[in-house]
């Protein structure tokens, strides 16, 4: 490649990188916790159609896999917005999904918790684990997640709900360690 080529590519990546960030953060912010797992990578943001918030949640889970076997536990979030539609940000290719769990009629996800694994020296890292989501009315609804490690603290709340995931995953490494789903963040609705 030509080296006014290539500089003209980096430019139009920049250029559309920095588009889609201002686009998606313009009108909405986002919620977080402060302990997710440290490895992989942030994947691109998943917002449900505006108008549209979410009232439950699904989750990916790897059922453990034995002293032999690598675990990765909970390995994708996919939010079910209103109206039947849902968004998934990236997800881990290990598990099944489970059945979704709704906030009390006329109610919408609002805040989080995640479980997390520390990560360890030695031995088989999972990171995240499991979700916790609190609805609207108060209500707290918890993922069917794995055990392993311990729920952080909650996020600050969304007024107008949650809209929107991205979530943070390591890929697959083959014959080392994989941890897939490592920490998400929620996008806040703006009306």
């Amino acid at each position: 490649m030509e080296r006014g080529a290539g500089a003209r590519l980096l430019l139009l990546l920049w250029a559309a990188c920095c588009w889609h960030a201002r686009a998606v953060g313009s009108s909405r912010y986002t919620i977080g916790v402060t302990n997710g797992g440290p490895w992989g990578d942030w994947a691109w943001p998943e917002m449900c159609p505006d108008g549209l918030f979410t009232i439950g949640f699904s989750i990916k889970v790897e059922a453990p896999q034995g002293i032999s076997g690598d675990d990765t536990a909970m390995n994708g979030i996919r939010l079910h917005c209103s109206r039947g539609r849902t968004v998934e940000s990236e997800s881990g290719r290990w598990g099944a999904w489970s059945e979704p769990q709704w906030c009390p009629r006329g109610g919408f996800l609002v805040a989080f918790s995640l479980r997390v694994e520390a990560p360890k020296t030695l031995g088989d890292n999972t990171g995240a684990n499991n979700v916790r989501f609190r609805c609207s009315d108060g209500t707290e609804l918890e993922g069917p997640g794995l055990a392993w490690g311990d729920f952080g603290k909650w996020s600050e709340a969304c007024p107008k709900g949650i809209c929107g995931a991205q979530t943070k995953v390591q890929a697959s490494r083959g014959l080392l360690d994989d941890t897939a789903l490592n920490d998400v963040r929620f996008f806040c609705c703006s009306s």
